[in-house]
């Protein structure tokens, strides 16, 4: 009994200094902000680092980079599109979307007639066993299982496909 205790205690005494130095390895994790050098060599290339150069490089500049994006004050929201982006004329757009719905229309119409004759085939998970599974009942098993996740399917499909139309202009 006192041979159970110890073992007990030196667990808990190994678990408590596993603890501790986790800890203390989360705490001695520098901040995330790093001083980022520019230095140009004898060549003219240009060489950015976190450590100071050695000989033949000349600094050009520092600075605090940070792992978070920095956002101008006053900006609350970045530009929509680059400058020199090419623009569509509105009734280019216009066109395209009418195309693309059109497009997604017939793909619903298409997954819809899938979904239904898929359903059929399952026949609400208990369709008739054909006359190879009339003695397999794994083998019926398994096309049930088939049949159900080609339901699923095309019901994932539908849903996508309204989801994408309704989000055209």
């Amino acid at each position: 009994m006192a041979r159970r205790e110890s073992l007990f205690a030196a667990a808990r005494r190994r678990y408590a200094r596993t603890l501790c130095a986790a800890a203390i390895g989360v705490f001695a994790i520098p901040a995330a902000d790093a001083t980022i050098c520019k230095y140009v060599d004898a060549d003219g290339n240009v060489v950015y680092s976190n450590i100071a150069q050695g000989k033949g490089l000349r600094k050009i500049s520092c600075d605090i980079a940070s792992d978070t994006p920095q956002r101008a004050p006053g900006s609350a929201k970045s530009a929509s599109t680059p400058t020199g982006f090419p623009r569509v004329e509105p009734e280019t757009q216009k066109s395209r979307d009418d195309m693309r719905r059109k497009v997604l229309n017939d793909e619903l119409a298409s997954e819809e007639r899938l979904l239904v004759e898929a359903r059929d085939a399952y026949g609400s998970g208990a369709p008739r066993p054909l006359a190879d599974e009339q003695n397999d009942a794994e083998r019926y098993r398994l096309r049930i299982e088939r049949l159900r996740q080609a339901v699923q399917l095309h019901e994932r499909n539908v849903e996508a496909l309204r989801k994408e139309i309704a989000a055209i202009r």
